[in-house]
């Protein structure tokens, strides 16, 4: 039996295993509310977290992005392939092959649209403590969003807060 490398192997959707957005809004340098989204694996596929790791990383790199590097201006790149949907309180995060929702606090929902923007920390560590249903004490949410091992494990881009026209 052969096996086919993980290099060559088809990106699959699943290999992600649950992917989470989680909103929050804090004080910028210019001293006004930014509104971040953390987006991050429970690392909950047979291949555990390295697996999830592997996925999420291949997911930013095929389409651009680069874990660990620049932050990417999605506002100057109209045909960056990740994208934000801002509509009815829900924020959806658009990305090649899937999408995501959460419904952000109303103090995030002004902060994007003040701004137009929100910043997007996609981490390709997982976070299997912080699952969906389940309230996220704000120190958690600060120690895992803040660290470094979560920061230089994640593609930083800013999205451009889209609305439905009509």
């Amino acid at each position: 039996m052969t096996s086919t490398p993980s290099a060559t192997r088809p990106f699959r959707v699943t290999d992600l295993g649950t992917l989470v957005v989680m909103p929050w809004s804090g004080e910028a340098p210019d001293g006004s509310d930014m509104p971040y989204l953390l987006a991050y694996s429970l690392g909950d596929t047979q291949e555990g977290p390295e697996g999830t790791a592997a996925a999420v990383a291949r997911l930013l790199t095929d389409n651009g992005m680069s874990v660990g590097g620049e932050v990417v201006d999605g506002t100057e790149r109209p045909s960056l392939p990740f994208g934000l949907l801002v509509e009815a309180g829900a924020a959806v995060l658009n990305m090649p092959g899937l999408n995501a929702q959460c419904l952000p606090p109303a103090e995030w929902l002004t902060a994007a649209e003040q701004r137009g923007y929100a910043y997007l920390v996609f981490t390709t560590r997982a976070w299997p403590e912080a699952t969906p249903g389940r309230p996220v004490p704000p120190e958690a949410l600060a120690a895992f969003a803040g660290a470094p091992e979560t920061l230089t494990a994640a593609a930083h881009i800013v999205l451009p807060a889209r609305r439905l026209r009509g």
